[in-house]
C-alpha cells in the first residue's frame, strides 16, 4: 500500500485521538466509494452525516475513519477511530498540513468560465515534466479543495487546484490554503449574479485567488476581458509583479495567434513573448484553444518546458458534460453530438455557438447539415435572468444555428424572441423536451445540449445516443472525443 497518510501524521495534523496505528494510501468523504486504504472523514452537512456511515466504509476496507461522535458497536474497529472536534476543521487541517509538507510548485485556477478545461489541460501538460497531482472532477469548493489538498502526495512535483465559488468571500479561504505559485484567472462573466450586484464584483472575487499567492509568485489573466484593468490593478495591490495577460489581443504576452479545426480536434497557433508554437488537440472550439493558452502561460510562468506541455495537449480530452464529442450511426449517415450539458452562461453559449458555426456536416454536396442547439435554463443570473437568455438570439442567429430547442421557464424567453424558423420546440423541462428533440434529429446534424446543471440537459444527451438502436449508447467519435 502505497503511505499518503500514517496514524502518527494524521493525528499530529487534526490534534486527534487514536488507539491504533495503521496507513492510509487515500482519503474520502462519501462512503459510496471508499477505496480500500481510505482515510475515511465523517463530515456532517445539512442533508447528511457520515457519522451514519463510518462502519459500513470500515467494512469495505477503510483504514481509519476521523469522526467527532462516538460510533456506537465499534467493535474490532474502535482502535481506528480517529476522535476531533469537529471534523470538518479536521479535513482542512489535514489539507493544510498537506501543502505545509509538499515541494510541489501549485498552481490555482479560477473564472466564471473555462475553468475545468485549463486544470485538465495543465495536469495534462505538467504530468509530462513530473508526478501531478490536481482535483478530481468538480471538487472545486469548500469541501472539494481541502479533500483534493489532503489526497496531495508528498513527492508530488507539481499541484493545480481549481477554486470554484458562487458567493462573496468563497476563494480568498481556499486560495490561502492552496498557496499557489502561480494563479490563473481565465474570464470574468455574467455568472452568479443571483449573489453579486454586477460583474465587477464577480470580478473582484476572482481577484481574490491572489490572497494566497506566495511571494513571488505569478498571475495569469485575460487580456481581453473588460475586467483586466480591475484585475491587474488587484495584482499590483497584491503585490505580484509577474503579470502574464494572455488572450488574441496584439499587446497579450500568451497570445493565441490562430485556431482552426482539424478532422481530429483544433489546432492551435500560440505565441509566448515572441515565441512561436504550434500544437493540436482532440477537443474543438476557441474556447478550448484559449484554455490551452492559459495553461500554457501558467507552465511558462513556472519556468518549465511549456513546449513539452504543448505536445503533451494532443492528448486532451473533454470531460464529461464539457465537450465530449459522440457520433451516432443514423440512416444516410451519422448525427454528430456536442455534450455541454454540465453547465451553463451566457458567454458559454455564444463560445459553444461560435464553435458550432464552424462543424457543419457536409451531405451530399449540399451546405451541409443542420446545426442544433438544445438549451436548458441558466441558472443563479439574478433579475437579470430573462434579458440574458433572450439575449441569446443575437448570437445563434449570427452562428447560423438552423434550430434552437429549449426547455425551462428562463428559456422561453429566449424561445419566444427567435424567428420562427429556428424554434425547433419548447418544453417546462428536459424531459419534456426530449421527443421534440429526438423525433427532429437526422442523419448530417450537428447537436449541442448545454444548460445549467440543474436543468438535467444530460438526459437529453443520454436520448440522443441511444438513437443508436444498433450499436448501443452511440460510438465514440474517431477523433478520441
Amino acid at each position: 500500500m502505497n503511505s499518503l497518510w500514517t496514524s502518527e501524521a494524521v493525528l499530529k495534523a487534526t490534534a486527534g485521538r487514536c488507539t491504533g496505528t495503521w496507513v492510509a494510501s487515500g482519503v474520502s468523504i462519501d462512503s459510496r466509494s471508499v477505496k480500500p486504504g481510505d482515510l475515511f472523514i465523517a463530515l456532517k452537512g445539512p442533508n447528511f452525516d457520515g457519522h451514519a456511515f463510518v462502519l459500513a466504509a470500515l467494512k469495505l476496507g477503510a483504514s481509519a475513519a476521523i469522526v467527532h461522535e462516538t460510533i456506537k458497536d465499534s467493535g474490532e474497529y474502535h482502535n481506528r477511530l480517529v476522535m476531533v472536534k469537529d471534523t470538518f476543521a479536521a479535513l482542512q487541517n489535514l489539507a493544510v498540513a498537506a501543502r505545509a509538507r509538499a515541494k510541489a510548485r501549485i498552481v490555482a485556477v479560477t473564472g466564471s468560465v473555462g475553468k475545468t478545461g485549463t486544470k485538465e489541460a495543465l495536469k495534462l501538460g505538467l504530468s509530462v515534466l513530473g508526478k501531478t497531482h490536481a482535483n478530481e472532477g468538480n471538487l472545486n469548493n469548500h469541501w472539494g479543495v481541502p479533500l483534493s489538498l489532503a489526497r496531495m502526495p508528498a513527492d508530488a512535483a507539481f499541484g493545480v487546484f481549481e477554486l470554484g465559488m458562487n458567493h462573496p468571500g468563497e476563494i480568498a479561504p481556499l486560495s490561502r490554503m492552496v498557496r499557489p505559485h502561480v494563479a490563473v484567472i481565465t474570464t470574468v462573466e455574467a455568472a452568479h449574479l443571483e449573489f453579486f450586484h454586477s460583474v465587477v464584483e464577480i470580478a473582484d472575487e476572482k481577484a481574490a485567488i491572489m490572497a494566497g499567492l506566495e511571494p513571488g509568485g505569478a498571475v495569469v489573466l485575460p487580456r481581453d476581458n473588460a475586467q483586466y484593468p480591475r484585475l491587474v490593478a488587484a495584482a499590483n495591490a497584491a503585490a505580484c509583479k509577474n503579470i502574464v495577460g494572455f488572450g488574441a489581443s496584439g499587446d497579450a504576452v500568451a497570445r493565441l495567434l490562430s485556431w482552426s479545426l482539424t478532422p481530429d480536434g483544433t489546432q492551435v497557433a500560440a505565441e509566448f513573448d515572441g515565441e512561436r508554437v504550434i500544437y493540436d488537440m482532440i477537443v474543438s472550439g476557441r474556447h478550448w484553444a484559449l484554455n490551452s493558452v492559459a495553461a500554457l502561460a501558467a507552465v511558462r510562468a513556472m519556468g518549465r518546458d511549456f513546449h513539452r506541455a504543448a505536445g503533451a495537449l494532443s492528448r486532451l480530452e473533454a470531460p464529461p458534460g464539457r465537450g465530449a464529442r459522440s457520433r451516432v450511426p443514423l440512416a444516410g449517415g451519422t448525427l454528430l453530438v456536442i455534450d455541454e450539458s454540465y453547465n451553463a452562461s451566457p458567454a458559454a453559449v455564444r463560445v459553444l455557438a461560435e464553435t458550432l458555426a464552424q462543424m457543419r456536416q457536409p451531405v451530399g454536396g449540399t451546405r451541409g447539415g443542420r446545426l442544433i442547439m438544445v438549451l436548458g435554463d441558466m441558472l443563479e443570473l439574478g433579475n437579470a435572468a430573462a434579458l440574458m437568455h433572450a439575449g441569446l438570439a443575437s448570437s445563434l442567429k449570427a452562428a447560423e444555428i438552423d434550430l434552437v430547442f429549449t426547455a425551462g421557464t428562463l428559456m422561453e424567453h429566449l424561445h419566444k424572441i427567435m424567428p420562427a424558423p429556428m424554434r425547433g420546440g419548447h418544453a417546462n423541462d428536459s424531459t419534456s423536451l426530449i421527443p421534440l428533440v429526438t423525433a427532429a434529429v437526422r442523419a448530417g446534424d450537428v447537436v449541442a445540449i448545454k444548460g445549467s446543471h440543474s436543468s438535467h440537459m444530460e438526459t437529453v444527451v443520454a436520448a440522443l445516443l441511444a438513437l443508436d438502436a444498433t450499436h448501443g449508447a452511440g460510438h465514440r467519435a474517431a477523433n478520441g472525443h
